[in-house]
């Protein structure tokens, strides 16, 4: 996967989810496209050259994962969201 593609931003909706389970630290299940799946605690939202990311922690590692990459993400308090980029 490409990171150098154009940044397409995630539906408004979506983003603050995201927000809400940095804020309250959440342990997220989250599905790449590609495939890959990935489990750790939300820890922040940031933004780096118009691009924006989120830090996810795990006992193994820090993820920085970029938002238009997320199919999918869930946790038993938020259900499962599926990622739908916005209308420009």
């Amino acid at each position: 996967m490409s990171i150098d593609t154009e940044y397409q931003p995630i539906n408004c909706d979506d983003y603050e989810s995201l927000e809400l389970a940095c804020q309250h630290q959440l342990h997220l299940h989250i599905q790449l496209r590609g495939g890959e799946i990935f489990e750790g605690k939300a820890a922040q939202l940031i933004l780096r050259k118009k691009v924006e990311y989120i830090i996810v922690e795990s006992n193994e590692e820090t993820r920085e994962l970029r938002l238009d990459h997320i199919i999918s993400f869930s946790n038993p308090e938020i259900g499962t969201i599926v990622v739908e980029h916005s209308a420009l």
